[in-house]
Parts: C-alpha cells; structure tokens; sequence
C-alpha cells in the first residue's frame, strides 16, 4: 500500500467540500477580508438546463439562396455569430446556435418566452442603406414609403430620366447604435456614430444636397426618408421614424451586430413547454436514483467492504461531476443526464475490476496489503484500455454532433466524456484511498464475511 495516507485523504476532503459548497449554491463568492462591501471572487453556478428540461424554442434556419448557390463555411461561420450576437442582446440566454451541413444553422433557445422576436430578429439581414432618393414631393415620398420595391434602379413617381437611384453608404460605416429620445418631442429615434471615412462622404453628401430627400433603407424597406435641413459633418446622427421602443431596439440590434453575409430562413421551428420539460427532469432523476439505489445494494452485498467503499466513491463522484457542470455552465440535457449515468456505470466498471482482482489474489494466498496492490495493478490495463476508448468514441460523437447539428448526440458525447474523467480519478485515487483507510481502521480478519470470498 502506500505511506502518503494522510496526504490523499486532506486532499480528498478538501476537493470533497469545494464540491459540496458548489452544489449546493447557485452563487460562490469568497469574501475580500480589507473590504466587506466587495468579494475577492465571485461566480454563477446555477444548474443550465437545456431545452429539453427547461421548454424553449428550437428554430432550424436554412440558406435563402437558390439550391447551386456557392456558400462558404466562413459566410455560414459569420452568420451563426451573428445570430448568436443578436439574440444574446435581446436577453435570450444560454442559448445554443450551431452550423449544421453546408446550409443550415440549428438554434436552440431555453427558456425563451417570445419566440416571435426571436424568430424575427435572426430572419433579417440587416443591410442598412443611406440612399440617395433626390427632389421628391411629399406625394412621392408617400409612394416611396409603400410602394419601395427591392432592387429598383428608379424609384416611384419618377420618369426614366429622372434622378439615378443609388446606395451613397452602407451600414458598415457605423461604429456605434444606440436607441435614444428627442429631448424636446421625446419621439424615440436610433443614434448612430459613423466612422471616419463614413462621417466624410456623409458629410460631403448632406452638403451638396441640402434640400433634398435621403432615404434609410433597411433589408430593401424603407424606414425613414427625411429631407437634409444642413449639412451634417460630424459624423452623428439619428434615424427617425414610427418606432416604440422596442421596435426601435430590434432595430438597433441588428445593426450593431452587423448584417448577415447570406439571407435565412426558417425552415422548421419547435416550441416546448416548461411542463412537459420539467416532467422529463423530475422523472429522469427518479429513474437515475432508482438505479443508483440498486447498484448502491449490489455492491454492498456481493462486494461487502469493498462494496461499500466503492458507494461511498460513487457518492463523491456524482458530487465532483456535478460540480464541474455547475462551475464551467455545461448546459445539462435528458441525453446529457444519460451520459452522465452511463458513466456513473463506468466508475462502478472499474471498482469491480479492482475488486474481483483482489478477491482472487487473496483466494491464492496473499495477505490483504499484497492482494490490495496486486489488485490494483493487474486490474489498471484494462480500466485504462476501455475508459480511453470510451473517451475516443465520445470525442468522435462530440465531432459528430458539431458539424451535423446533432445537438442532443453532442450533450450526451460530452458529459460522458468528462464524467468518465472523473471516473478514473475516483476508483483510482478515491477508491484505493478508502479502501486502504478501512483496511487499516478494522484490520478485518475473516475476509469471507469482509470480502466475500
């Protein structure tokens, strides 16, 4: 056995409780001892639950581009990040956007309660045009609110050789979007700070035509068409209109994160409830507790001493494993819960291993030190061997799952590779640790009735 006792055992209690002070919270802090008012180190913990458990909305976005249409893994790249942006900015959290095959993109929102926003918010392009719209009466200005038509080359109300219809800048000029209130009327407008090059053609712009209509453009739709009073050189300015606040906000959201490289659509959306989330959970964790249960009464009757060692292990396991999902906000899923059990499997795997190798070691003779280390090294080749291959297959799953959109493959792929992780750490250390402890507490002596043999 070993002489550094001691040593493991106040590391495992030490691992043990930051564990527990993890699970049992849904925030950690450590307190600055100079200062009560602030905290040295702060950190949500609370449990994410994936759509599965908590309801939400799964939207499945395709592509809005003729089937022989060239699309590039970096348009498809750029879009997904859009999409994550905009939706993160209008408050949905925990959400999972992911490329799925050349031309799809899969969102998975949690808890999302509005998914007509959200549905609206991801479709839009967000290309915003200033266009140069020329000498139009308040007629024409009626027709062009109404009657835009996207990609006109003349605008309605005018004759062919009337003023050219053309783009003087885009919204890639904008360095900042914010929504804000005319102090004097308090009609709600978008602000907008341009860029350096931005704020001198639209300078150069508004000082030549003074007088005359600039139109704002949004996705091929008119939003404003105000005539330019004076000209404006620095580089500030607002976007007016019909807005409400919050039709103001989409608005600035989709321009502060950019247009989209590729217009989506929707293909397919799924709407799931917060009941019949919660319904899975509650009979998924009694399904897991009735087999840890059995498992737990296994061990303990075929396996005596050891049998209970390995539960206690077990125990510690599902606390460190929980632990580690909590802390690095792993989004736990009814597949993730799954491989999360089957790796529980795993642990017990090995312990059994160890053990029944120890059993015939002392069946031959040995006393229990020797059985106890000769256990343990005749029985580590092949916990080594099937617990890397499990890892290699779910890192295999996990790729699987990334590029396909295979979202619930890659919530199982991944908690089951760290929880076999965990595994190893704790029928290895933990295991061997107790063990040992309880050998040298009860020094048993009839190793039928302590071993089972």
């Amino acid at each position: 056995m070993f002489r550094n006792l001691t040593n493991r055992i106040v590391l495992i209690l030490f691992v043990l409780v930051i564990s527990l002070w993890i699970d049992l919270n849904d925030r950690v802090a450590i307190p600055n001892p100079f200062d009560q008012t602030t905290d040295l180190f702060v950190r949500d913990v609370k449990p994410r639950l994936g759509l599965d458990l908590q309801g939400g909305l799964q939207v499945l976005l395709e592509a809005d581009l003729p089937a022989g249409s060239t699309i590039t893994p970096e348009a498809m790249g750029t879009a997904r990040d859009i999409v994550e942006n905009r939706t993160n900015a209008l408050g949905v959290s925990e959400n999972l956007i992911q490329v799925a095959g050349d031309r799809r993109i899969v969102g998975e929102f949690p808890g999302a309660e509005d998914a007509d926003a959200i549905l609206d918010i991801i479709q839009q392009t967000g290309l915003l045009e200033f266009v140069d719209t020329g000498d139009f009466t308040p007629e024409e200005e009626t027709i062009l609110q109404t009657d835009y038509l996207p990609g006109s080359t003349s605008l309605p109300g005018q004759s062919d050789d009337g003023t050219v219809f053309h783009t003087i800048m885009t919204g890639k000029e904008l360095t900042s979007v914010n929504v804000g209130a005319d102090s004097t009327t308090g009609e709600i407008g978008i602000d907008f700070i341009l860029t350096s090059e931005g704020a001198q053609i639209f300078g150069e712009h508004t000082a030549a035509n003074v007088g005359k209509t600039l139109t704002i453009v949004l996705d091929k739709v008119v939003i404003s068409a105000p005539r330019i009073d004076a000209a404006i050189t620095g580089g500030q300015g607002t976007i007016s209109g019909s807005f409400t606040y919050e039709t103001a906000n989409g608005l600035a959201v989709q321009l502060r994160y950019g247009s989209l490289p590729i217009p989506l659509k929707v293909v397919e959306t799924r709407i799931i409830g917060p009941t019949l989330g919660e319904d899975s959970l509650q009979k998924s964790l009694v399904a897991g507790m009735i087999g840890m249960i059995i498992v737990a009464l296994f061990m303990g009757i075929y396996y005596r001493m050891p049998g209970i060692v390995a539960d206690l292990s077990i125990l510690i396991y599902a606390a460190i494993a929980f632990a580690v999902f909590k802390y690095f906000h792993f989004t736990l899923t009814l597949p993730g819960i799954a491989g999360f059990l089957l790796s529980t499997g795993a642990a017990l795997d090995a312990n059994i291993l160890i053990f029944e190798r120890i059993k015939e070691e002392l069946r031959n003779g040995r006393v229990i030190a020797q059985a106890v280390e000769q256990g343990w090294t005749r029985a580590w080749p092949s916990i080594w061997e099937s617990n890397v291959t499990t890892i290699i297959t779910s890192l295999i799953l996990f790729w699987f799952g990334s590029t396909f959109g295979a979202t619930i493959v890659k919530g199982f792929s991944l908690t089951l590779a760290l929880g076999v992780g965990i595994s190893l750490f704790t029928a290895i250390y933990i295991t061997r640790t107790l063990l040992v402890l309880f050998l040298r507490t009860f020094r048993p002596v009839n190793l039928q009735r302590w071993f089972g043999i």
